[in-house]
């Protein structure tokens, strides 16, 4: 299957300044956390890991809101004997850059299992899909995502290895997880579509 669409472009405000995160193949990694407003006033709090070379470029002491091109990415990671799916931000270019807040996803992949359909108590339609995106190295991104209305219907039609492209925004949500140790209150990241379109599955 060819190269499919993953990019993002961001506009808001840093968090908190990088942190070291990793080390991999002598390249330095850093993250930190993007604040992106919505039109509803609610922020999501999205995580951003970058590497060293990227974050030489802007002056993030300015103190002003950030504009960030790239990509989203997972990574799987296993604790307390669970694996758990790490969804971020991974940029190919920062700017210091005031203006609006943005926060645009464009996505296309084949869709790896199938899709789960739900109406909220107050009947609204829902559709969550995980989308594989492929990238360089035979590689792939598994990326959630989440339909509404009317494109959630058409979206819970799809099968395994169905192609879709979504256009939307990536978006953080707080839930809580019942563990043997009590209550957690955890962050779930998702890409949520404006639009989507589907094709028939790959061969």
């Amino acid at each position: 299957m060819e190269q499919c669409t993953n990019q993002i472009a961001l506009r808001g405000s840093l968090v908190s300044l990088p942190q070291f995160s990793h080390e991999n193949h002598g390249r330095k990694f850093y993250r930190f956390f993007l604040e992106v407003p919505r039109l509803s006033g609610v922020s999501d709090i999205l995580p951003v890991v970058v590497e060293e070379s990227i974050l030489q470029e802007p002056d993030l002491s300015c103190g002003g809101m950030l504009s960030i091109t790239g990509q989203i990415r997972s990574h799987n990671v296993r604790s307390d004997g669970q694996r758990h799916l790490l969804i971020f931000v991974f940029p190919t270019k920062i700017l210091c850059e005031d203006g609006e807040p943005v926060n645009e996803v464009t996505l296309e992949g084949v869709l790896c299992r199938e899709p789960t359909y739900r109406r909220t108590p107050l009947g609204r339609e829902i559709c969550d899909l995980m989308l594989a995106v492929p990238r360089a190295f035979q590689r792939a991104d598994y990326l959630p995502c989440i339909l509404w209305g009317r494109t959630a219907l058409e979206g819970s039609q799809c099968h395994t290895r169905d192609r879709i492209r979504i256009s939307g925004r990536l978006q953080s949500r707080i839930y809580t997880k019942v563990t043997p140790s009590g209550s957690e209150e955890r962050t779930a990241y998702e890409i949520s579509a404006l639009s989507a379109q589907f094709s028939p599955e790959v061969m």
